[in-house]
């Protein structure tokens, strides 16, 4: 071949020349994708870094220098609105209270104290006798059913916006003066206690009478109960208050004698002393004890009182005005009761009918009062003319009857009544 002229050589140097200055940028560019930054650009970085950091800084120190810091805009925790200071009444106390201490053994006494007396873990506080009035829903008044010997309404009688009852004897007696008082007398003697075998009393008042000034301080009933030395404590309701009136009121009505037994449990448990009595009241035997026209209520509570079985005597003192049937079907239909009636001329003859009704159902009886109290007693005593009806809660067979038949009926023991203080004359608290 023939080499090539001189205008050959120039365009194939050419050719080379271009190739060679395309390819070379692209080498540039893929050489630098696997190197090291450049330290020119680094340089650059670096002082762009250098300067946001100084402004951030500067920034933090300004921040710094008007108290806008961390802890002023997230404090610690304070606790002062859950927990008490050292001033209110809440003990405030350190982790060092609850760890264990070791047991610090007492240092001996360097010479012993001779005592004179002897030394009790435990010496009872004197209790006095508990006398006080209650009042109680299930009281026989205010009462606004029927009298059931009409079944008429026993508010009979109105006067304007008084409502009134008139009696037998056609005198008016007004419900807010004679028949709203629902306060019982209560009383538990110094030396009864719940745990034992004990009795209730509870005590139907006569006409003409307050349960202060009559049942308390004339008649004496809660002296004598304490002077008995029986286990026993009193109820007495306030019946038609100073009024010549034997209305029963709430004890008329079915299951009322039920209510107010078991409304008083609760009261006389509080009274002693101790809420949980209330159980041992509510299972205590009674006795009914009803003077003169006391007699009303006495009958109807026997009749539909709702727990005539746990009645264990009734006692009437000058009381038998009427209701015979009343009384002769409890006495047979309870033999594990006892029955006293004692009277004066005033009400002898209705006394001597029910004698005969009793003897008649095949009930022995008895006319005096010297044989102890048993399980089926049915006892009449009639007083002789020196005896009053105004006194005769105090004066009947004996001095203070009440006193007797509780201490009667102690000296039974299948009567289930314990006896538990000598019998000595006390005055009951007033």
């Amino acid at each position: 071949m023939k080499s090539p002229g001189a205008c050959g050589r120039a365009f194939i140097l050419a050719r080379r020349v271009g190739i060679v200055s395309a390819f070379v940028p692209l080498c540039f560019a893929l050489v630098q994708c696997g190197k090291a930054p450049n330290p020119a650009m680094l340089a650059a970085n670096t002082q762009a870094t250098s300067q946001a950091n100084t402004q951030v800084v500067a920034k933090t120190r300004t921040q710094i220098a008007s108290g806008d810091t961390f802890e002023d805009r997230f404090p610690a925790p304070q606790f002062s609105d859950r927990f008490p200071s050292a001033s209110e009444s809440l003990l405030q106390r350190q982790m060092s209270d609850f760890s264990p201490r070791r047991a610090m053994r007492p240092e001996p006494a360097p010479y012993k104290v001779a005592s004179l007396e002897p030394q009790v873990p435990y010496k009872r506080p004197p209790r006095e006798d508990l006398t006080t009035l209650v009042s109680m829903k299930s009281s026989a008044f205010p009462y606004y059913g029927n009298n059931p010997a009409s079944e008429a309404p026993f508010l009979n009688i109105s006067k304007g916006d008084r409502r009134g009852h008139r009696s037998y004897s056609g005198r008016v007696y007004w419900q807010d003066e004679t028949y709203n008082d629902n306060r019982v007398l209560m009383h538990v003697p110094e030396h009864f206690d719940a745990r034992k075998p004990g009795v209730i009393v509870v005590f139907f008042h006569g006409n003409g009478a307050t349960l202060e000034r009559d049942v308390r301080d004339r008649q004496l009933v809660p002296q004598q109960i304490s002077d008995s030395g029986a286990n026993a404590v009193l109820l007495a309701p306030q019946l038609a208050v100073d009024a010549r009136d034997s209305s029963a009121g709430k004890f008329w009505q079915p299951g009322g004698f039920k209510r107010f037994m078991a409304e008083s449990a609760e009261q006389l448990a509080r009274l002693s002393g101790d809420p949980n009595n209330a159980r041992a009241f509510a299972q205590m035997p009674i006795v009914i004890v009803g003077y003169s026209g006391g007699f009303l209520p006495t009958a109807w509570s026997l009749e539909v009182g709702g727990i005539s079985d746990r009645v264990r005597g009734v006692v009437l003192l000058d009381a038998v005005y009427g209701e015979l049937d009343k009384f002769a079907s409890w006495i047979e239909s309870h033999r594990s009761g006892f029955f006293v009636s004692s009277y004066t001329h005033y009400t002898a003859r209705r006394d001597r009918e029910l004698m005969s009704m009793l003897r008649q159902k095949g009930i022995g009886v008895s006319e005096d009062m010297d044989a102890p109290l048993r399980p089926g007693s049915v006892v009449f005593v009639e007083t002789g003319d020196g005896i009053t009806h105004r006194d005769y809660v105090t004066r009947a067979w004996t001095q203070n009857p009440l006193k007797d038949v509780l201490v009667k009926m102690a000296a039974t023991p299948s009567l289930a009544l314990t006896r538990v203080a000598a019998t000595t004359p006390s005055t009951a608290s007033r």
